[in-house]
C-alpha cells in the first residue's frame, strides 16, 4: 500500500504563491505516475497537473504557466508551486498516486483560499 500526506495548503491573497507538498510512504514502487487534483465546494473534483515516472508533465489549461509540479527522490515527495494565484484557484487539492495493477491512492487533501 501508499499512504499520501498533503501539506502547505492556506490562506493567500491574490497573485501571492503557495507550495503543496505531498509525502509518500509504504509501496512507493509500485507507483507509475502522481499527480494534484483539486475539488472547489459544489464542484466535480479535477485533475490539475501529474507527472509521469519520466518525468513528463501535464497541466489543466486554467494553471498553465502559473502552475508547476515536480518531484523529488524518485516518488518520495511530489510539490505543486502554484504562483499568480486567482480566487477561482481556491479549493481543496488532493495528492494521486497511480499504482501498477490499476490502484489509485489518494491523500486527505490540503485546503487552498485565495481571498482578499
Amino acid at each position: 500500500q501508499v499512504q499520501l500526506v498533503e501539506s502547505g495548503g492556506g490562506l493567500v491573497q491574490p497573485g501571492g504563491s503557495l507550495r503543496l507538498s505531498c509525502a509518500a510512504s509504504g509501496s512507493i514502487f509500485s507507483i507509475r505516475h502522481m499527480g494534484w487534483y483539486r475539488q472547489a465546494p459544489g464542484k466535480q473534483r479535477e485533475l490539475v497537473a501529474t507527472i509521469t515516472s519520466g518525468g513528463s508533465t501535464n497541466y489543466a489549461d486554467s494553471v498553465k504557466g502559473r502552475f508547476t509540479i515536480s518531484r523529488r527522490d524518485a516518488w518520495n515527495t511530489l510539490y505543486l508551486q502554484m504562483n499568480s494565484l486567482k480566487p477561482e484557484d481556491t479549493a481543496v487539492y488532493y495528492c494521486n498516486a497511480d499504482r501498477f495493477g490499476g490502484f489509485s491512492t489518494w491523500g486527505q487533501g490540503t485546503q487552498v483560499i485565495v481571498s482578499s
